[in-house]
């Protein structure tokens, strides 16, 4: 698993759903129902987008921002392009 990508986020907590909410610059927005307490935001976040991927949980590291709205995420298994492609087939507009 020598591959990995690289994700920008930005969460926005306590959404009515959790569901992807377009680009802000080169960030992925993810609205999520989870509150940002005891690491809930991210577990949901990981979960998440685990399952939009196809990929299991822990292939998602977050590498800065754990405690921030904005997060860069490690995705092991994937490419870049990959990492596009099934962010786009999953419903994040590019």
């Amino acid at each position: 698993m020598s591959e990995c990508a690289q994700l920008k986020v930005r969460v926005i907590p306590r959404a009515k759903r959790t569901a992807f909410a377009g680009w802000r610059g080169d960030r992925l927005v993810i609205r999520l129902q989870a509150p940002p307490v005891e690491g809930a935001a991210n577990e949901a976040l990981r979960k998440f987008l685990a399952k939009a991927l196809g990929i299991r949980k822990s292939d998602i590291e977050i590498v800065t921002g754990e405690r921030s709205r904005e997060k860069t995420l490690r995705i092991y298994g994937l490419t870049q392009e990959q990492l596009r492609q099934r962010l786009a087939d999953a419903g994040a507009e590019l």
